[in-house]
């Protein structure tokens, strides 16, 4: 099996080569700091080897009990926010078919849907609505189980789903995904003998989708997870730290992108020009942006979808301020066949495509793409998948968390703490009254 390949190429001109492999010492120290455990966060280090440890008794016990809801259900909701979330929306996007949804007659698997991830009342109540009437299951992930957002879609849900089976069926189609020992799901599962997954202690909301975090959902979606985890062992092994530089993909990538950010490149923005790809720039702005935007620093992790956004941010990427720079992942290969047809009439003047496969377009938009907006002054890095496939998915989730890590410690940030996600918490608790925030309570009505 080919792996997924970087190229900076056109990023150089801004830096050069030289510059980025001047940076190999540095880029070792932190790699060494990953992988001996020494640095900020290393409590937090558990993604690291997660790919090769995942059991075969561990994949099994997955796929069995996601065979149980696909068994009972015809709906499954999965239900946190964040990394919670992120990571199994962008491989079931990536893998599902687009229109699934209306595939109502014979559909192979659950439908996937998602709760938890906002403070909607519109979207639960439409959510509500359409479980009506329906066999529905729930997979509820929160490791304290407090979380305001999925705390409350699962206080909803869990007693819609109990009123319409009742207490003892409902149980069998509950799967709590939470702390080993600890928190308010926990003891709630406990209580209630709700089958259960462990959240590790040592692997953060972010980096947790090759945990049953993300591995559970995408197995009742009918996505082989068994290659999703292969791919992410293959990365793990092609960007050990026994690697050299040049050949280390992860490696590079922390270092071009510090490179170009000591160069006034402030902004990232993560370019797919394949529509199945938007929820993986999703997880990877929640990746890098909770792992480096701290202590006044880090670069601002943006995503576009192309080449629908170039008839929106086009032309600021074209022709905006210069503090930007792109990473373009490049898919090689589509899944499927659709030809451009001939038409007599000739009106809309596409003739000149009749024949051409509608990925050939795609890629000569993609090319085209790039070329301009180097000549306007943009950077671009370029990660190539060879197709949109588990394995490859599992590879560039890997490559992503790797260079994360080896990046954030290049910046001076421990990249595995979040301290700044609190602050709208207290201040939100403290308007709603919640016991405990009193003092917060006056504080913050003295400032409206």
């Amino acid at each position: 099996m080919k792996n997924i390949c970087l190229n900076f190429e056109k990023a150089l001109g801004v830096v050069s080569k030289e510059q980025i492999f001047a940076q190999e010492a540095t880029v070792n120290a932190c790699m060494a700091t990953l992988h001996e455990g020494n640095g900020a966060g290393n409590d937090f280090l558990g993604w690291l080897h997660l790919p090769s440890s995942i059991t075969e008794a561990e994949l099994t016990e997955i796929e069995n009990t996601a065979n149980i809801l696909r068994s009972k259900c015809e709906v499954v909701v999965a239900i946190g926010i964040g990394g919670s979330y992120l990571g199994t929306r962008a491989v079931v996007e990536a893998m599902n078919n687009s229109f699934d949804w209306l595939h109502t007659n014979d559909r192979k698997n659950p439908i996937l849907l998602y709760a938890g991830h906002n403070i909607g009342e519109d979207y639960l109540y439409e959510l509500t609505e359409v479980l009506k009437g329906k066999q529905f299951g729930i997979i509820n992930i929160s490791k304290s189980g407090t979380t305001t957002e999925p705390a409350i879609a699962f206080r909803i849900l869990k007693k819609q789903l109990e009123d319409a089976v009742g207490k003892e069926e409902a149980k069998h189609r509950i799967v709590a995904i939470t702390d080993a020992r600890k928190g308010a799901l926990r003891t709630l599962a406990d209580q209630e003998g709700y089958k259960t997954f462990v959240i590790p202690d040592n692997v953060g909301g972010r980096f947790s989708v090759l945990t049953p975090v993300g591995l559970l959902p995408i197995a009742v979606a009918g996505i082989n997870i068994r290659e999703l985890v292969a791919g992410a062992v293959a990365m793990e092994k092609a960007t050990d730290q026994s690697v050299p530089f040049a050949e280390n993909i992860s490696a590079q990538y922390a270092a071009v992108r510090n490179e170009l950010y000591k160069r006034g490149k402030k902004i990232e923005i993560l370019c797919n020009f394949h529509p199945k790809l938007h929820y993986i720039g999703e997880w990877w702005k929640q990746l890098y942006g909770e792992s480096e935007g701290k202590d006044g620093k880090g670069i601002f992790p943006a995503a576009v979808d192309l080449t629908t956004d170039l008839h929106s941010m086009g032309q600021w990427i074209q022709e905006g301020e210069r503090t930007i720079y792109e990473t373009v992942i490049s898919v090689e290969k589509a899944n499927h066949s659709v030809v451009v047809p001939t038409d007599e009439a000739n009106l809309d003047g596409l003739n000149f495509l009749a024949g051409k496969h509608v990925d050939e377009v795609n890629k000569m938009a993609e090319l085209g793409t790039q070329l301009a907006h180097v000549d306007g002054g943009v950077p671009n890095i370029k990660v190539t998948m060879p197709e949109v496939s588990p394995y490859y998915i599992g590879q560039l989730f890997y490559f992503f968390e790797k260079a994360c890590g080896i990046s954030g410690y290049i910046l001076g940030v421990n990249p595995f703490n979040q301290p700044g996600v609190e602050a709208y918490k207290k201040n939100m608790f403290a308007l709603l009254n919640k016991p405990g925030y009193e003092k917060e309570s006056e504080a913050i009505k003295s400032r409206l």
